[in-house]
């Protein structure tokens, strides 16, 4: 048995494996927290010295230093809030790189990172594109090799939203650092499922998103920066701080963020996070691997069903998602059956990872089925899911 047993909302009739794009359903104190304090102090924070008005810059403060002690900052203003991290990896790779800097990145990158780059390849920043293996991992020495006195930065996922592997960061950062090259970390699918902390990694800028594994709402995320490293401006507005001042402030966390914030996406992240601290990190994790574990090696014995990247699990650097084919099936087809057929979510297509789907071949068939674990899914529904996937297979090998 799988160690977490938490209750399903009534609300939720389906069996969701979806969290790799969004957890759900969110923890009841989310919903509550959001409903509650929009309710009650839900005005533009720090503009004005009411009372409300300090309640609400209170939520900002006290969420930023929450997220600061989670990620193992050192100043809860270098947290800095944003809407998710597409627009914290943007407002980093925007604000670090130049004309003629060079950067390396890898293949297992989602979109809001290679979009970037392949408009400032364009623009005439050379790129280094690192593979990864067969297994799903890529070599800290790979990246090392290609720091060059031009490097200015290396953008790298930190856990894949294809194939789950968690790559050595710490091995990466600490390549980076020696070379003075800043190291940018995307924990999109990593914060809030495995530790993410900021000087263990190496890392110099963490950006992140509240509405997966974090168990926030969307619509908020953000970034932690560290000390010594300054992002340029890209944007500006008002702040709300010094409005005499014509140039956006320099200061953090007002340097990156940019009119009224998100405070009820504020207020459920907060308690989101604390909800991840009660449960805990570790307890999360091993719940889901075991889940993970038991529809891997579900789906292994079904025939006609392929998938990608998911080895053994025992030296650990793996999160709960799983990708997967049935044989003669397109992903799309696959995922529609799934839904109507057994009610059951799933991601289908190419998971804004073009590289990735190269690499493994499955941009021929338009990606791949990938089911996403999260903390209140339980053993029942796995094996459920398997059955279904083995319902779907055996229908495709009698239509051949």
């Amino acid at each position: 048995m799988t160690g977490l047993n938490l209750p399903l909302p009534p609300e939720v009739e389906m069996i969701y494996l979806d969290n790799g794009a969004t957890s759900f359903p969110k923890p009841q104190e989310v919903y509550e927290q959001m409903d509650r304090f929009y309710r009650r102090a839900g005005v533009n924070p720090g503009r004005s010295g009411f009372d409300l008005c300090l309640e609400a810059g209170s939520m900002l403060d006290e969420t930023r230093a929450l997220l600061c002690e989670f990620f193992g900052g050192a100043d809860p203003n270098r947290l800095v809030f944003g809407y998710n991290s597409t627009d914290a990896l943007n407002l980093a790779i925007w604000g670090i790189i130049s004309p003629g800097d060079h950067i390396v990145t890898t293949r297992l990158e989602h979109n809001a990172v290679l979009r970037p780059l392949w408009k400032l390849e364009q623009m005439g920043c050379p790129v280094d594109w690192v593979d990864f293996d067969d297994s799903g991992y890529v070599d800290p020495r790979e990246i090392a090799k290609r720091l060059r006195n031009d490097t200015r930065a290396v953008v790298m996922n930190h856990a894949s939203n294809v194939v789950g592997t968690v790559q050595d960061a710490a091995a990466v950062g600490r390549a980076c650092r020696e070379r003075g090259v800043v190291f940018i970390l995307d924990a999109s699918q990593s914060a809030g499922m495995i530790p993410v902390k900021i000087d263990e990694l190496c890392a110099d800028i963490v950006c992140f998103t509240g509405h997966k594994s974090l168990m926030g709402p969307m619509g908020i995320g953000g970034m932690y920066v560290r000390e010594g490293i300054d992002i340029r401006h890209t944007r500006a507005g008002g702040t709300g701080v010094n409005s005499i001042q014509r140039n956006h402030l320099d200061e953090y966390p007002y340097r990156m963020e940019y009119g009224t914030p998100n405070l009820p996406g504020v207020a459920g992240l907060n308690a989101g996070v604390k909800w991840v601290n009660k449960i805990g990190l570790g307890a999360i994790h091993e719940h889901e691997m075991a889940l993970w574990k038991i529809l891997r090696d579900g789906l292994a014995e079904i025939e006609g069903v392929a998938m990608y990247c998911a080895g053994d699990i025992s030296g650990g650097g793996r999160i709960s998602v799983l990708s997967f084919n049935v044989d003669g099936l397109e992903a799309a087809n696959t995922g529609t059956m799934l839904d109507v057929d057994h009610d059951i979510a799933c991601r289908t297509g190419l998971h804004c990872t073009p590289m990735v789907h190269e690499r493994l071949g499955t941009d021929k068939i338009h990606g791949a089925a990938r089911f996403g674990i999260g903390p209140f899914n339980n053993e029942e529904q796995i094996k459920k899911v398997i059955e279904a996937v083995a319902e779907i297979a055996e229908g495709q090998r009698r239509r051949r």
